[in-house]
């Protein structure tokens, strides 16, 4: 079973992208340099937005979060876990997790990409305000076992 959706956001001038354990996308329109896990701003879904096909599958511990990012001409892709403990109901915010912690802000844990190890190219794109387009595809694996 998979599902899949699209948000679409910008980058921001004060983006850094140096966050070691997240990154995050937001529909704020507003960025600070505190703000150094925000990858792009003034999305346009917030994790209780996202299709509902979507979030069922990543309210599932079996479930892979492929993420795929672009911007400027430049591509990332991003490989995630869903978990049974998601609420998924932050009206704004969406945010990658290296870690296992869950909040309602929270699509992917055990992230295999953070704001840090983003390419320096792909947060160049976004500080020069670049759209960025996200697409989220969730995919519970098949049981080879049966």
């Amino acid at each position: 079973m998979k599902a899949r959706d699209v948000v679409r956001a910008r980058g921001h001038p004060l983006v850094q992208g140096s966050h070691r354990t997240t990154f995050e996308v937001t529909r704020d329109e507003t960025l600070t340099e505190t703000g150094d896990c925000i990858i792009a701003v003034g999305a346009d879904k917030g994790a209780a937005d996202l299709d509902s096909n979507l979030r069922a599958l990543l309210c599932d511990d079996r479930t892979v979060l492929t993420t795929r990012l672009t911007a400027g001409g430049e591509t990332v892709e991003v490989r995630s876990r869903g978990s049974a403990a998601f609420t998924l109901d932050h009206p704004a915010d969406l945010v990658w997790r290296r870690s296992d912690f869950v909040s309602d802000r929270t699509v992917g844990i055990r992230s295999d990409r953070t704001a840090a190890t983003l390419p320096r190219e792909f947060i160049e794109a976004l500080r020069r305000e670049e759209e960025l387009v996200v697409e989220l595809e969730a995919e519970v694996p098949e049981d080879d076992g049966e």
